[in-house]
């Protein structure tokens, strides 16, 4: 949270000072809009600071979140969102300029959502037995927005690539579209994710898992937030090369994602061996259920954070 609450205007981080230290230390989202009160998000519950957000503190925030050179976010603009130091996701939206049907930029940027990356080391591990049989199992986690996917699938990663008691270690390949795994800045992950990793950038889902393949030749592949055709028939390519996979996805439950057309051929061909269910029932990262491939459940319900 350091690093987020030293970018922020002054106005604003005061506020946030001002919480106690418990709230501040479960601080999820920090909701920025102009001419209008702070939205700070703790725990799924929205809690509003007094003052109302200016047009120049959003200037000045655009500014430190391009160390005072918009110039250089032009890519980061096209999509919407910026990556800062510590892995955090600041989500941008404003005034869209389009070229060809195609965004081109954000500009007037007037409503800011900084996204906290919550490193949680040690909470995959739990699942370790349900997930490794010799092998790494190829794994899907399923649940909605904020239930704790990427959180998960991150420590998989350091757990993966650093090896586990009698468990080797594997080469890791990770394609981060949205450099929310990794939260890479100039290329280097800010997360604690082990020695044998190797990270795709900002890259597209379904070209980079082909493209990690061919030059990095990783054991286990891990993708984050899959959903489209394109993106279901490179992990389709990604079996069939030998590569184990472990992949997030929006949904409830695997059988709501089994009527989804752009999936079902994973489902059809029984890819994966392993589905986990989140929700926030518990708080972020409740694991409802661990399905094998047929569906049947294996495991009680319990919860990552605890």
């Amino acid at each position: 949270m350091k690093e987020i609450i030293e970018m922020l205007p002054d106005s604003i981080s005061h506020q946030i000072k001002k919480l106690h230290p418990a709230s501040i230390a479960r601080i999820e989202e920090i909701r920025i809009r102009v001419m209008k009160r702070v939205e700070v998000v703790i725990m799924g519950k929205p809690v509003f600071l007094s003052s109302i957000t200016t047009y120049e503190d959003s200037v000045n925030l655009l500014n430190e979140l391009s160390h005072y050179s918009i110039y250089t976010l032009e890519e980061e603009l096209k999509k919407g969102y910026i990556t800062v130091c510590g892995g955090h996701r600041v989500g941008l939206s404003g005034r869209v300029i389009t070229e060809g049907g195609r965004v081109k930029a954000i500009r007037d940027v007037t409503s800011f959502n900084i996204r906290i990356a919550k490193e949680k080391l040690g909470v995959a591990e739990g699942y370790i037995p349900y997930l490794y049989d010799g092998k790494w199992l190829n794994t899907l986690i399923i649940g909605p927005p904020q239930t704790g996917k990427t959180t998960l699938l991150r420590d998989f990663a350091r757990i993966i690539s650093s090896g586990f008691h009698q468990i080797e270690s594997n080469k890791v390949g990770i394609v981060d579209e949205r450099s929310e795994i990794a939260g890479c800045v100039n290329g280097v992950p800010q997360h604690q994710l082990g020695e044998r990793v190797d990270v795709l950038d900002a890259c597209p889902k379904a070209e980079g898992m082909m493209m990690m393949i061919r030059s990095m030749s990783p054991d286990v592949l891990i993708v984050d937030e899959i959903g489209t055709r394109q993106d279901a028939e490179a992990v389709m390519e990604a079996v069939h090369a030998g590569v184990q996979l472990f992949v997030t996805v929006h949904g409830y439950c695997a059988r709501d994602l089994m009527n989804r057309p752009t999936l079902r051929l994973l489902f059809e061909a029984q890819v994966f061996d392993r589905y986990l269910e989140l929700s926030r029932k518990n708080g972020p990262g409740t694991v409802q259920h661990i399905l094998n491939q047929h569906g049947e459940q294996l495991n009680a319900e319990r919860s990552v954070t605890k």
